[in-house]
């Protein structure tokens, strides 16, 4: 049996839907175990199935909003995000979920869970939808504002694994964000980190993208460092919601808009379902001993319920002990 656990706490709707994702993920994937941390009484509201799922009652919550998120995992060991990411050092799960707090769940993993031998820097690395409608990895969305381009390196080596492993992708291509596709472009940072692509033997490195690509890229994997690759995610996401707003306003506009309107609303819903993040589930993070995937802090079941999917996969093929390998030995 594969063992999540579950920060129930955690998120803009704890824990009805943390509860209710993880009994559709007990429904949907029968060799998994889910332990749920969080207020019992409150879990108990939601928990219609307990096939396979135990609750451990803990004691506060990381708030959505935590400014010192260090201090907050330090000073509550018995919260449900501390629990349950300790409960993975403890090899009690193989994996956690949350919708908590990013930079909360980045410094409790890194305090309870550590940092795995030889990998200088972890990194979030969500998902996000292609024209093509596929997937194309993002990282590092947030993780290091400044990093050394060796790291860059680990973290595109880790990427190159998860592909294969959980996307199922034969041999994915790495870019690199930039402002022009250009060889010599952007910071010294982008040159070195081009230089080391180029030259690695064991990266399938198609040079340098720039921004407006980032939705039909030339690539599997698009690495930057967390403060560029930060800000681009957040503009598509504005962008998204900007240009999504903009086309219902002129729909609605005149009868013939409207009538229009009516007659599109299958292929618009199919259009708004492409940019949702329920499908995707979450962002792992990169580069820890244990398994850790970030959940959407606004995550309904069905999101949460593929959060922990995910994370099932991740176990599922191992890919901890696959990055480990080439990392210590540099060869893929």
């Amino acid at each position: 049996m594969i063992k999540i656990a579950v920060d129930a706490m955690g998120g803009d709707f704890a824990p009805k839907e943390q509860v209710e994702g993880a009994v559709l993920a007990i429904e949907k994937i029968k060799d998994i175990e889910i332990t749920l941390y969080g207020d019992e009484v409150e879990i108990r509201k939601y928990l219609t199935n307990e096939e396979r799922i135990t609750v451990v009652q803990s004691d506060g919550v990381i708030s959505m909003g935590e400014k010192d998120p260090i201090r907050a995992i330090r000073n509550n060991r018995q919260s449900s995000m501390a629990l349950a990411l300790s409960s993975v050092k403890k090899g009690e799960n193989n994996a956690v979920v949350s919708s908590g707090a990013t930079q909360a769940l980045i410094a409790g993993s890194h305090i309870l869970i550590g940092r795995m031998k030889s990998m200088k820097r972890t990194a979030i690395a969500p998902l996000i939808p292609n024209v093509d409608g596929g997937q194309t990895i993002i990282l590092d969305a947030g993780g290091n504002i400044e990093i050394k381009p060796e790291f860059m390196v680990q973290q595109a080596y880790f990427a190159k694994v998860y592909a294969q492993e959980v996307l199922k992708i034969k041999n994915p291509k790495i870019g690199l964000l930039n402002i022009g596709t250009e060889p010599g472009k952007g910071r010294q940072l982008d040159k070195d980190v081009s230089l080391l692509f180029e030259e690695n033997k064991n990266i399938s490195f198609v040079g340098n993208v720039e921004p407006k690509e980032i939705m039909s890229p030339p690539c599997d994997i698009l690495i930057s460092d967390g403060f560029t690759m930060n800000i681009a995610m957040k503009t598509i996401e504005g962008t998204a919601k900007g240009m999504g707003k903009m086309l219902k306003q002129e729909l609605k506009r005149g009868i013939i808009g409207k009538i229009g309107m009516l007659l599109s609303a299958a292929n618009l819903k199919r259009f708004k379902r492409r940019f949702a993040s329920e499908d995707i589930g979450g962002a792992m993070i990169y580069g820890l001993k244990g398994v850790v995937v970030k959940a959407q802090g606004s995550s309904k079941k069905v999101g949460f319920y593929n959060g922990i999917r995910q994370a099932v996969l991740i176990v599922r093929n191992d890919v901890l002990n696959k990055v480990q390998k080439i990392i210590e030995s540099d060869v893929l």
